[in-house]
C-alpha cells in the first residue's frame, strides 16, 4: 500500500502530524488492542500500523452503522 503522505493525498504537514498522533492514540486504545488480538499473527506481521488503524476504524464504523 502507499506510504502515509500518499494516503493523505499531499495534505498540509500539520494534517499529517495530526493523523500520526491520532493513529498512535487509537493504536493505544483498549478497543484497538482487543480487536488486534483477534487477528491472525501473519496479518499482524505483514500489515503496517497505518493500515491496521484504518481497517479498525472502517470495521468499527460499519458495525455502528447497523
Amino acid at each position: 500500500m502507499a506510504n502515509q503522505s500518499a494516503m493523505i493525498g499531499g495534505a498540509a504537514p500539520e494534517d499529517a502530524s495530526m493523523w500520526a498522533n491520532l493513529k498512535l492514540a487509537i493504536a493505544s486504545s483498549s478497543g484497538f488492542r482487543r480487536w488486534k488480538s483477534e487477528l491472525a499473527n501473519d496479518v499482524l506481521d505483514q500489515t503496517p500500523l497505518d493500515q491496521l488503524v484504518r481497517r479498525y476504524l472502517r470495521e468499527t464504523l460499519e458495525t455502528l452503522a447497523y
